[in-house]
């Protein structure tokens, strides 16, 4: 067995409560890395004996960001659309056309590639742990590949067949695919599904069936709703008490309700609010009314190409009133339950005796830098499962 002792750590941000307030936040902290697991932390004074040492040099520590909503895995690009949407023209479900083309017409190492290039820049800003997404397929055979594609890129995959209706494809049919043959297909290497109820995109009645057969066949339930407007997906996802609805950013007084009630966790896309000129999801009144939150990058190439999570959580706290705090929760913690991945010895988003070692350094003494120096690049080193 091999361990490191990391010392000079100002400020040592855990998540190991139940709550942000509950958890522990210790300043002149160290911790020790002890083959990929967390094995002690605490007083720097107190620190035990390793077998290396290393000064971070004051800098602060929290768990690696928990990336729980991004499509990484398709090919083209979309610049000129989102030209056109900053010149007037408004943001559509139907520009998922534009990448589904272009990545069927992608070979499987094209895919590949792309996606693991985008997942090393993520981990390159923090991101420990991230999802993605199907849904730039739509057939069979093609869902398929890019769930396996996915699979190696990223930490889990979603099922997202029901993101557009394919040109010249009839809806009771689709739905039936979606539901039976490309469900089928994907399900060795997925571990949700996610339906795109919407305008332009998929009814209530249909997402309701859509999630159903996700969840006969053993699969966490997700949804992408209230993007565009009430669309009724955030309605949906509390009556199927769903892991989580993404997106949410046009919701009545009854949908807070609805989610508080059955706990179902609102994931802030800040990024993509941004991107299509969307009202931003309101986070403090969801956050008041005890809806559990989550922050995601939604890395894709129409609405949201980034995979900054620090630009996503500085969002969250500037133009959508979160504390620091609740922002780094969402961004860890909180991706972590929506992913089904915040308990046992293996859980994510946090830093725990026992735990892995996914941390983030911060080349500043506090992660309050996250928001106080917007925009400028604060990750001094990503450690991985103890790598």
């Amino acid at each position: 067995m091999s361990s490191e002792l990391l010392t000079g750590i100002a400020e040592l941000t855990t998540h190991d409560g139940p709550t942000p307030e509950a958890s522990s936040r210790l300043t002149d902290a160290a911790l020790v890395v002890e083959d990929g697991r967390v094995a002690w932390f605490g007083a720097a004074a107190l620190a035990p004996a390793a077998d290396r040492r290393t000064d971070l040099g004051g800098r602060a520590v929290l768990p690696g960001w928990v990336d729980c909503h991004t499509h990484i895995v398709f090919a083209g690009d979309r610049g000129a659309e989102f030209e056109a949407r900053l010149a007037g023209r408004p943001y559509a479900a139907g520009g998922i056309a534009t990448t589904v083309a272009a990545t069927r017409a992608a070979s499987d190492d094209e895919l590949l590639v792309a996606a693991r290039r985008l997942r090393a820049e993520a981990r390159s800003g923090g991101t420990t742990t991230l999802e993605t997404k199907t849904g730039y397929g739509l057939d069979v055979a093609s869902e398929a590949r890019l769930a396996r594609i996915g699979r190696e890129a990223a930490d889990t995959v979603t099922y997202l067949g029901a993101h557009l209706l394919p040109d010249g494809i009839d809806r009771r049919a689709y739905v039936d695919l979606v539901t039976g043959a490309m469900l089928a297909a994907v399900l060795p290497f997925v571990d949700a599904i996610d339906v795109f109820c919407e305008a332009g995109a998929f009814t209530v009645d249909e997402s309701r069936e859509v999630l159903l057969a996700g969840r006969e066949a053993g699969l966490r339930l997700r949804v992408h709703g209230n993007q565009l407007g009430e669309s009724g997906g955030v309605a949906l996802a509390a009556e199927l008490g769903a892991a989580s609805v993404d997106h949410v950013n046009h919701v009545s007084a009854g949908d807070v309700d609805a989610l508080a009630g059955a706990g179902v966790a609102a994931v802030l896309l800040p990024a993509a609010d941004l991107s299509t000129r969307q009202p931003l999801a309101p986070a403090r009144r969801l956050a008041d009314a005890g809806v559990p939150l989550a922050i995601a990058s939604n890395c894709n190439p129409g609405s949201s190409f980034t995979t900054s999570m620090a630009f996503c959580v500085a969002t969250a706290v500037l133009q959508q009133r979160l504390s620091v705090a609740e922002a780094l929760w969402a961004a860890t913690r909180g991706g972590a339950a929506v992913l089904g991945m915040d308990a046992g010895p293996d859980a994510v988003g946090a830093i725990r005796v026992g735990g892995p070692a996914d941390l983030h350094v911060l080349d500043a003494p506090s992660a309050v830098h996250l928001a106080y120096r917007p925009g400028v690049p604060l990750t001094a080193r990503v450690i991985s499962g103890g790598r």
